[in-house]
């Protein structure tokens, strides 16, 4: 692996890139860190500041209209850098896939993330590229409180897949609702005789008539 010194068998690095309070060694399967472990303390630190960093570039600040800048983006990268630093003063190894990120320098090549890449990326609408010398005007119409939802595809590349027009749980919502539907229709159904009351003799207007005739049991109706 990267750290590991092939004549001696020893990470040239694990003594120097110590985390701060005690290392809880923690091998590596894959040998792309040196197994020592930040202990629990610090690695709170690490995940803390880890979960700022995601909500501060999480998509969930379309709902309360937040605008992603790339500072806001530069802010959280810094965040994680400090905290790094405060974890491991000394850094950790250059071969360290974080470490490596933060130097610019990970060689994501062969891998899944790769794939997430996009050095050239065109914006799409309702299956319409959105092209850069245009306005959104141009598609959307002059309504400033007009919401719309893009989706960033590779430059070239064909129009992505479009939003689903309800998520899974509102599908069960409306399934559940639905069937709570045909249940109370099923009750009054069952409840209600419908237009048999129309069999009945109080709702016979003829009903003295036809005694007098002696055809008083006669019943119109389907049987």
């Amino acid at each position: 692996s990267s750290g590991i010194n092939a004549e001696y068998g020893k990470d040239e690095y694990a003594s120097i890139c110590v985390p701060q309070g005690g290392s809880v060694e923690c091998e590596d399967p894959i040998g792309r860190r040196t197994g020592r472990a930040p202990n629990q303390a610090m690695a709170e630190v690490l995940m803390k500041t880890l979960t700022d960093a995601k909500e501060m570039v999480s998509s969930k600040l379309t709902g309360s209209n937040t605008v992603l800048t790339l500072a806001v983006v530069q802010d959280a990268l810094d965040r994680l850098k400090g905290a790094v630093m405060i974890v491991y003063p000394m850094k950790l190894p250059p071969y360290d896939p974080v470490q490596a990120e933060f130097d610019g320098q990970e060689d994501l090549s062969g891998s899944q993330a790769s794939l997430e890449i996009i050095e050239q990326g065109a914006l799409w609408w309702a299956g319409k590229e959105l092209l850069p010398e245009k306005t959104l005007s141009d598609y959307v119409g002059r309504n400033e409180k007009t919401k719309i939802i893009v989706k960033l595809s590779k430059k070239g590349a064909s129009a992505p897949g479009r939003e689903q027009l309800m998520s899974e749980e509102e599908k069960k919502q409306m399934m559940a609702w639905q069937y709570r539907k045909q249940e109370e229709m099923k009750k009054l159904h069952e409840a209600d005789d419908g237009d048999d009351y129309y069999n009945s003799p109080w709702a016979n207007s003829n009903a003295l008539k036809n005694q007098f005739h002696g055809i008083g049991n006669i019943k119109w109706g389907p049987k």
